[in-house]
């Protein structure tokens, strides 16, 4: 007589959080629309509850930078308008985290460079029309693009042709090529160190070796482009200012950020509210971009109270010792710290490039500061997939 057949096992169903992401089609376009629309990265805010698939340790250290920062905010000399931005700052940061929690692979970032190239032709287009060959001599600009945030957007559009794997060689050849012309042209140091300091940690930290080569042609391009200019002697005043050892006043704008910072030590001076102790930059008054005040634009009498706002230390660190003190700067440096670990043992190169690329530049400038036409969002974003790579595969606890 044969034995009645055992029952079958049905198969175990896969956590949410485990199951690979595919991303909707108007989700690669919406992230394509954001270099030129700015504003659309506020859709990030949908993917809050994303935060709620990282592991307990993960959730700890961001709870402890959001709680770090409400704290220094009630240190400060204004407690109530310090709470109000500084949550507010807080409240963004936590959704681009979440939002690169919930694309989970550095792949879906790939349509930036369709936007970021958009960018670069409509800057080359600008200067051409409005100040001819002299304008891109003398150095590249854009309607409201920073030649810094030029620079660094030229970057990561290199780090996304340079690791985009499977893509063609042609667009990758013609994408790298305006980003590099437009790095050179924007004549900004800080962005080139990133791209050193980036690749270098890619190329050393990162597990995929056939990605890894691509990252010294970029390298060599712009490291021939500088010689030959100096070597020849060209007046080509963007490159030039790659060479320049001077640091733009940067000194006295440090100085002035820790004279700042010793008026409140514990919680700073409140988030967006160092630009008065800034005297080096404030003294200039309200300005506004190249662009507008290049075309006798002047700044509004009713924004010149805010003028401040968008005033920065120029160091990352500074910035934050300024305006949230030792309390908030602690936070900071624990997710900070936590990010660059998970983006190494990710061993994804693009994570790796950009998160220590942008620590090199922090140095000199300010690039995670939120908001920003997209960079520094991005910064975020490319910190929630790193933590979220990293996370042990087997948590998924509630």
């Amino acid at each position: 007589m044969p034995l009645p057949a055992a029952p079958a096992v049905p198969a175990p169903v896969p956590h949410p959080a485990a199951m690979p992401f595919a991303p909707p089609r108007w989700l690669s376009w919406l992230i394509a629309a954001v270099p030129v629309l700015p504003f659309f990265y506020l859709a990030a805010f949908g993917a809050l509850g994303s935060l709620r698939n990282l592991p307990k340790v993960a959730r700890w250290i961001l709870f402890y930078f959001a709680a770090s920062q409400v704290l220094a905010a009630l240190l400060t000399p204004n407690p109530l308008l310090s709470l109000a931005f500084g949550g507010v700052r807080t409240l963004l940061i936590l959704a681009m985290v979440a939002a690169g929690v919930f694309l989970q692979d550095s792949r879906q970032l790939r349509p930036l460079l369709w936007g970021q190239l958009v960018i670069f032709i409509t800057a080359w287009g600008y200067t051409l029309l409005t100040q001819g060959v002299a304008g891109v001599a003398a150095r590249l600009n854009h309607p409201y693009y920073y030649p810094v945030s030029l620079g660094l957007v030229a970057v990561t559009s290199l780090w996304l042709v340079m690791f985009w794997r499977g893509g063609a060689a042609w667009w990758r050849g013609v994408a790298g090529l305006i980003a590099v012309a437009t790095l050179l042209a924007a004549g900004s140091r800080g962005p080139t160190l990133a791209l050193v300091v980036g690749s270098v940690a890619a190329l050393l930290l990162a597990g995929v070796r056939g990605s890894r080569r691509w990252v010294v042609v970029p390298l060599g391009v712009v490291a021939t482009a500088i010689y030959v200019v100096s070597a020849l002697q060209l007046k080509f005043t963007p490159i030039l200012r790659l060479i320049d050892d001077q640091t733009s006043g940067r000194s006295f704008v440090w100085a002035d950020a820790l004279a700042a910072w010793q008026t409140s030590p514990l919680g700073g001076v409140g988030a967006y509210q160092g630009g008065p102790y800034l005297t080096y930059l404030f003294k200039g008054g309200c300005q506004l971009n190249p662009v507008l005040a290049a075309n006798q634009i002047q700044c509004p009498e009713w924004l010149g109270g805010f003028s401040g706002l968008w005033l920065i230390a120029h160091n990352a660190w500074l910035q934050w010792l300024m305006e949230t003190g030792v309390v908030g700067l602690s936070g900071l440096l624990l997710v900070y710290g936590y990010g660059l670990w998970s983006a190494a043992k990710s061993r994804d190169p693009l994570l790796i490039a950009v998160l220590f690329g942008y620590t090199a530049m922090n140095f000199v400038d300010v690039v995670i500061a939120v908001p920003s036409p997209h960079f520094a969002e991005l910064w975020w974003v490319a910190l929630g997939i790193s933590v979220w790579r990293a996370r042990p595969t087997e948590t998924h606890d509630g």
